[in-house]
């Protein structure tokens, strides 16, 4: 339809264009002016243009004198002096879309312009490269144009100090990874003060390879991933302690919540049975949790109602169908809890501790802009995932590249016999061939037939990106023949040697389509730069992946019928369009799982946004008293109305219950009786709780500093945001993998995701309030706080292949004391040495 509409209207991009060629005729009517001014009155500009800039002018405005500035300064810092089109691609970047440039046009040079342009305003451009070579190797090379011009650069890469990273995003350009930007951000979310954090608010980033960042890196989400629990064996000793509780007499059960509290008497035999001075001292949090949830293991959770026990294994009974919910976990450790009311071994879980996509945290940015050579086959995606429009910039040069028509060939073993005799003979007269291949494995099937013939050639693959570049740019001398998988050596110009161009320029031979035409258009790219003479061809057979999936078989027969020999190929414009058509289907289809991805991961967006905010709040308040008031009012409205409800006359309200909730979460025993509560409507008996709260409230600041008060309540709140924030991710993880299976109930699986989802974080959310409420009221407040991470995170940045939500491989226990095979194991599984970890 977007084809049809273009052909009937033009192409919207390409009117765009002409308009901004206007501006190019006005950068360039300034270059005599430019030209006159010295190198210190080239660099006064930036001061000159910030104050303008800082003084209401805006950045359009400013744009053609920007350009023309940092055009003079680049030709005397670089000896290079960007053409018009590069003028033209930088004014697309600069208005937050795609340059589709050919390789070898000077992308990175084009960068340069929108970078110190939107620089001017001291809100930090990042640009963002696909690997820590080319980031480093752009860093270095416009480090010093931009410094001449009186700018800051910082190189953003994995495993500097916090110190070094904060230096880095606080220069005015900083250059980077994708992956080293959504971890920062990720990491600046997990911290526990302020000054921990690295990055500034995202301003403008653009982005170099933008189709590999934004499009093949889609469906592989950043995450944060740790172990939680460094033992199992408290859930063990939770499980025994519960194990020996009287209700009634130690613990009281609330129906209606779903809640087991402990009484003061169970308090006690908690404290003498773990030997402890206070439960709610905050260095027996994970003790307190584990004792809450191996009551609610035994006390409310029911085997053979709420969950069953198959293999060996804890499986989750859906409340509402009755159907076991196989691979879904409880969160929040109530899972390894009721393993342990079992006698079951407990699972120790790596936790997705934070998560984002690419596309989620590139949304961020207040202005988004990109470079690529190949761009236009994925127009339509840019357009509705980052509203970024794709403009293609002519050459400087004409092309002079032949594109030769694919050659078909019966089977695959006719097609490499020619591939590798097209290589001999090209390799015979010096011409250097790029061999394009789909898969690793293609690229050592090529190198073999290669070795056999006694064809000296290079093999790529990306392990060593210091060495993918060096070997890509020697890959257009005399002779060379590099074999490599479509997507290796972005980045990195393929320069021609001495006599080359004599030779016909470079050769790229393809093995094999890719599923994205995309992908196939970067391969040719490589040959052809800046009117360089060069070739490409493509070499397929009917026995290709792309050609199996997309009916070869009328293909093969009609070749049969013809009688070509299997060495003989076809050249079909008919076969190709097909392939062609095939790819555009396969592109669609594509598209369609990224943006199904998407949509899940904008309601997990929406819910990360929420948190993310709060807990800046919490990080930057002086005072976080208000907050939890409100917390506190909201715990005892909440749990009022539940034993208050208007259905049901005063006389049937559960008073008894109230109480238990007060004295056990708020204030000590006997502050609140049923006695007092009884002829009270619920807001009289709210007004009540909080006026006594409050007084129990100020009673515990007046023994402390108002510091060390303040503080108290930002270690608590953290600490709950977190733990809780970190097992509902958990839980939204589960939710996702077996939302599929609602289609076969005629559901429609995202509105259902969407619906439990908002369910789980408003439960996730009064389950915070909860913690923070009681811990504030019961616990002790220690002279010596400090704030402790929940868990110990390693950034993950996932596989397409591993999927969503794939956990990681689990790692065998280590002891390095000597265990008995009829001892205890270890790992606190509670069996045997011998049965666990010592079986082999």
């Amino acid at each position: 339809m977007m084809g049809l509409l273009k052909k009937v209207i033009g192409d919207p991009s390409q009117r765009q264009l002409k308009k901004y060629e206007k501006i190019v005729d006005a950068i360039e009517a300034l270059a005599d002016d430019t030209k006159k001014l010295s190198d210190d009155g080239l660099r006064a500009k930036t001061e000159e243009f910030k104050n303008r800039y800082n003084n209401g002018e805006s950045l359009d405005k400013l744009l053609p004198e920007a350009y023309a500035v940092i055009r003079e300064a680049s030709e005397r810092v670089l000896k290079m002096r960007p053409f018009r089109v590069q003028l033209l691609g930088a004014i697309v970047l600069h208005n937050g879309n795609i340059a589709e440039m050919k390789t070898g046009e000077g992308k990175t040079l084009v960068g340069t312009l929108p970078v110190y342009l939107n620089a001017l305003t001291g809100k930090g451009v990042h640009v963002v490269t696909v690997n820590e070579y080319l980031a480093r190797r752009d860093c270095e090379i416009m480090r010093e144009l931009y410094e001449f011009l009186g700018l800051t650069v910082g190189l953003n890469v994995s495993g500097l100090s916090k110190e070094e990273k904060q230096e880095a995003y606080a220069a005015d350009i900083t250059y980077g990874t994708n992956n080293e930007y959504g971890f920062d951000y990720l990491r600046d979310n997990m911290v526990l003060y302020r000054n921990q954090m690295v990055q500034r608010p995202l301003y403008f980033a653009v982005i170099d390879e933008v189709d590999s960042i934004l499009i093949d890196e889609a469906r592989t989400p950043l995450i944060i991933s740790g172990s939680v629990e460094r033992s199992t064996n408290l859930y063990i000793q939770a499980n025994a302690f519960v194990r020996s509780l009287r209700k009634e007499d130690d613990y009281t059960v609330d129906e209606k919540t779903k809640t087991v509290l402990l009484t003061e008497e169970g308090v006690n035999k908690a404290e003498k049975g773990f030997n402890i001075d206070n439960l709610f001292d905050q260095k027996y949090v994970s003790l307190n949790h584990h004792i809450n949830q191996a009551l609610k293991a035994h006390v409310v959770m029911h085997r053979d109602t709420d969950y069953v026990v198959d293999e060996g294994e804890i499986v989750i009974v859906d409340q509402f169908t009755g159907r076991l919910m196989k691979g879904r976990r409880y969160s929040d450790g109530l899972h390894q809890a009721i393993e342990a009311k079992e006698s079951l071994e407990i699972q120790r879980e790596s936790m997705t501790l934070a998560s984002t996509t690419f596309q989620n945290y590139f949304r961020r940015y207040g202005k988004l802009a990109g470079m690529t050579g190949t761009a236009k086959t994925e127009e339509e995606e840019f357009q509705q995932v980052y509203g970024m429009d794709v403009m293609s910039i002519p050459t400087n040069k004409p092309i002079a590249r032949d594109d030769r028509p694919d050659l078909i060939y019966k089977t695959m073993e006719a097609k490499f016999n020619a591939v590798v005799s097209e290589i001999e003979e090209l390799n015979k007269k010096g011409q250097p061939v790029l061999v394009g291949t789909v898969s690793v494995e293609t690229s050592e099937l090529v190198s073999k037939l290669l070795k056999k013939k006694k064809v000296p050639h290079h093999v790529l693959n990306a392990k060593n990106h210091f060495s993918e570049a060096e070997i890509i740019e020697n890959a257009g001398q005399k002779g060379a023949v590099t074999i490599a998988t479509n997507m290796a050596g972005r980045g990195t110009d393929i320069k021609l040697g001495d006599g080359v161009k004599d030779l016909g320029g470079l050769f790229v031979l393809g093995t094999e389509r890719h599923e994205s035409r995309r992908i196939d258009n970067q391969l040719r790219g490589r040959s052809g730069r800046q009117g360089d003479p060069g070739t490409s061809q493509f070499y397929l057979s009917m026995e290709d992946e792309l050609m199996r999936r997309f009916g070869s078989d009328n293909m093969k027969t009609m070749m049969d019928r013809l009688g070509l020999e299997e060495d003989q190929p076809i050249e079909s414009k008919l076969v190709s369009r097909a392939v062609e058509q095939a790819q555009k289907r396969v592109e669609g289809n594509n598209f369609d799982a990224r943006k199904q991805i998407l949509q899940y991961d904008d309601v997990m967006r929406e819910q990360r946004e929420i948190i993310y905010k709060q807990r800046m709040e919490v990080l930057e308040s002086d005072n976080l008293r208000d907050i939890v008031q409100k917390m506190i009012e909201s715990v005892v409205k909440r749990n009022v109305a539940i034993h208050t409800p208007e259905s049901e006359v005063p006389e049937d309200w559960d008073l008894t219950a109230v109480e238990n909730f007060i004295k056990t979460m708020l204030l000590p025993e006997g502050e609140i009786t049923e006695k007092d509560l009884k002829g009270l409507d619920p807001e009289e008996m709210e007004e009540l709780i909080l006026e006594k709260v409050k007084a129990a409230y100020d009673e515990k600041e007046a023994q402390f500093t108002s510091e060390h008060m303040r503080e108290f309540e930002k270690v608590i709140m953290l600490r709950s945001v977190d733990r809780k924030w970190m097992h509902h991710i958990d839980q939204m993880d589960q939710l996702r993998q077996g939302i599929h299976l609602r289609a076969y109930g005629q559901n429609d699986p995202l509105r259902e995701y969407k619906f439990e989802g908002f369910e789980m974080f408003e439960q996730m959310v009064a389950s915070i309030e909860d913690e923070v409420a009681m811990y504030i009221m019961k616990a002790q407040v220690e002279q010596n706080l400090e704030r402790k991470e929940v868990a110990e995170g390693k950034a993950v940045h996932m596989s397409a292949a591993a999927g969503e939500g794939s956990k990681e491989k689990k790692m065998p226990v280590r002891n390095n004391n000597t265990v008995g095979r009829n001892d205890a194991c270890p790992c606190g599984s509670g069996k045997k040495y011998k049965q666990c970890c010592g079986r082999m």
